[in-house]
């Protein structure tokens, strides 16, 4: 691939799912079956982690999936939960909204972590306010029903991305299509859920068997979810990104290239290098000599140029950028040892191949 797929921010891609449906357009996209703009009432599914390549591999796996209309959209750049959730559930492009990465720079050599909303010092929620953080209103400031994990609900990523909203919580997933059962007999129009399932197994075990059963349990819900919705009502799934699996091709950093970091965010499939007091240019071109051969490499100013963040960018968004972006193009994953987990990641994601960046637009009614 000689080229990064970049997010279609003016036409099929996940930031414009939500206005096309609650702003009521005129003309409605043509990537966005009339099934959904002709239902009384929507329920808007977030298979986290669900690419259109890995779908489209496995149609025998998820035949209820694989039976729906609709086609592949772009994701956002990077191609990771953080970023995509939060442009999904405003509608708005990276350049826009801000959290523009899984591990964000706020300055000072701090890294918040979105997810988590911590930085090494701990939880960050009372110095970095997620409203402030990401100050604009999601769902076109409708306040719909949130049908996601109850563990998600009081954290700081929910309040950067989905505040104001109305939450119904679960703890397992039979409980999610009771909950979606519950609200959309109450009269609700539109609902969002979530469900995290795919992506979490596809990091921790890769693309293989594993996959396999998540992705067919996965199916199985969705079948459950389309028996429980009244008659009228459509359900429009998507997701954030797709995956890569990487395995262990875990890649360090150059030795020509580390003495120019001061310090590194971003994630393993979108490293931004942050470059030590005016040792930009010579991190590029160390960046470059060292990694070219395996990713895309850029600065901050060719990102916003070549349009990664959307026609525009705010001065917040653009501080949160490194110097230099190593953008991986192989199946590889450059280290952090900064950026730890729970456990070693298999699948990765937040790149710009074609098999992180399209995911599904499907549409099911009853």
């Amino acid at each position: 691939m000689d080229k990064p797929v970049l997010p279609d921010y003016s036409g099929a891609c996940i930031s414009n799912i939500v206005p096309a449906l609650l702003d009521g357009a005129v003309d409605p996209p043509p990537w966005l079956p009339d099934a959904a703009l002709d239902a009384a009432q929507v329920v808007l599914l977030v298979l986290d982690g669900l690419g259109w390549e890995q779908l489209q591999d496995r149609t025998d796996v998820a035949p209820v999936l694989s039976s729906l209309v609709g086609g592949p959209i772009t994701s956002v750049t990077p191609s990771t939960t953080a970023t995509a959730l939060t442009s999904i559930a405003t509608g708005m492009t990276p350049g826009e909204h801000g959290v523009v990465g899984y591990r964000v720079s706020t300055g000072s050599q701090e890294v918040l972590n979105v997810l988590r909303w911590s930085t090494p010092s701990g939880d960050a929620r009372q110095r970095i306010d997620p409203e402030e953080f990401q100050p604009h209103a999601a769902f076109c400031a409708q306040r719909p029903a949130i049908v996601t994990k109850a563990e998600f609900v009081n954290s700081g990523f929910s309040g950067a991305h989905l505040s104001h909203v109305r939450f119904n919580g679960y703890r397992v997933p039979s409980t999610l299509v009771l909950e979606l059962r519950r609200v959309l007999r109450a009269g609700e129009p539109f609902v969002y859920a979530y469900y995290d399932g795919i992506d979490k197994v596809a990091h921790e075990y890769g693309l293989a068997e594993h996959y396999d059963a998540e992705l067919r349990f996965a199916d199985r819900l969705v079948a459950d979810i389309l028996e429980a919705m009244p008659p009228g009502a459509a359900l429009v799934i998507t997701a954030d990104h797709g995956q890569v699996d990487v395995g262990d091709r875990i890649v360090e950093l150059g030795s020509e290239v580390t003495p120019h970091v001061s310090y590194q965010s971003g994630e393993g499939r979108f490293r931004w290098l942050h470059a030590r007091p005016g040792r930009a240019d010579a991190l590029l071109e160390a960046a470059r000599a060292a990694h070219s051969d395996v990713a895309w490499v850029r600065t901050r100013d060719e990102t916003v140029d070549e349009g990664w963040w959307g026609e525009r960018v705010t001065d917040a968004a653009r501080s949160r950028l490194g110097d230099v972006a190593l953008v991986a193009r192989d199946p590889i994953s450059f280290h952090d040892p900064a950026d730890t987990g729970p456990f070693v990641l298999v699948g990765r994601h937040g790149s710009l191949t074609s098999a992180e960046m399209y995911v599904p637009l499907l549409v099911g009614t009853k």
